[in-house]
């Protein structure tokens, strides 16, 4: 599964990836500006965002994002309750906190089933 990871913090983002997501291929962005980037220019099955980056609220991405593609797969990876309550708000499909990544892969299990029983994966086109 090919996933965006929009998270300003290298450090959590690499012990992620090294323990939760190594059979994935995985992008990290900082920014909401490299996000929106990297969504028009490649193609994605799911977008981790965080809500606290470096040029605004992930929300704005994620609302950005829902108006660009209604059914994208979005999960929001904030550390802080506040922060998932905004990023479902503005059309995260569900949460995984950067507290409980364990779980990561149940969440995207989850998405995974969706995505390949009823939906194509964003693209650049869409």
């Amino acid at each position: 599964m090919k996933i965006l990871f929009v998270d300003n913090h290298p450090e959590l983002t690499a012990t992620v990836i090294a323990s939760f997501l190594r059979d994935h291929d995985v992008i990290v962005v900082p920014t909401i500006a490299a996000a929106k980037h990297s969504i028009e220019s490649s193609t994605f099955d799911v977008v981790l965002v965080d809500y606290d980056l470096d040029d605004g609220k992930g929300d704005e991405l994620v609302r950005w994002l829902r108006l660009r593609d209604p059914a994208a797969k979005i999960v929001a990876v904030s550390a802080h309750e506040t922060g998932n309550a905004a990023l479902v708000g503005a059309g995260a499909c569900t949460v995984c906190a950067k507290t409980s990544f364990a779980t990561i892969a149940a969440v995207l299990q989850d998405l995974i089933g969706d995505l390949r029983d009823h939906e194509p994966a964003m693209t650049p086109e869409d």
